[in-house]
């Protein structure tokens, strides 16, 4: 089992910046593929960012493409997900996600997930 939590969500205006974190935990995490997903009220749950655990091959939504940084720290065991230049239509929860396939596009292939974390954007 893999254990993720996140936190670092909250209310933003528009414009402004946020970092997301992810604490990872259990046996073998680090073997998985990790990312970000984000879901909206009656919408599917959708991908944001994915990344290896070294740091390798970042991947990203065209949404967020250079606006969105996701990076790991493995001294913390931690993946981060670094927004900037917020925009009402990111809001959403956030999603850490823990996967067997890169990218880790399509939720079929996410593994363990955390709780979530609310993201408000007010324009």
């Amino acid at each position: 089992q893999v254990q993720l939590v996140e936190s670092g969500g909250g209310l933003v205006q528009g414009g402004a910046s946020l970092r997301l974190s992810c604490a990872a935990s259990g046996d073998t995490f680090n073997r998985y593929i990790m990312g970000w997903f984000r879901q909206t009220p009656g919408k599917e749950r959708e991908f944001v960012a994915g990344i290896m655990w070294s740091g390798d091959l970042p991947d990203y939504a065209d949404s967020v493409k250079g606006r969105f940084t996701i990076s790991t720290d493995n001294a913390k065991n931690t993946v981060y997900l670094q927004m900037r230049s917020l925009k009402a239509e990111d809001t959403a929860v956030y999603f850490c996600a823990a996967g067997s396939r890169w990218p880790l596009q399509d939720t079929q292939f996410v593994h363990f997930w955390g709780q979530g974390t609310q993201v408000t954007v007010s324009s």
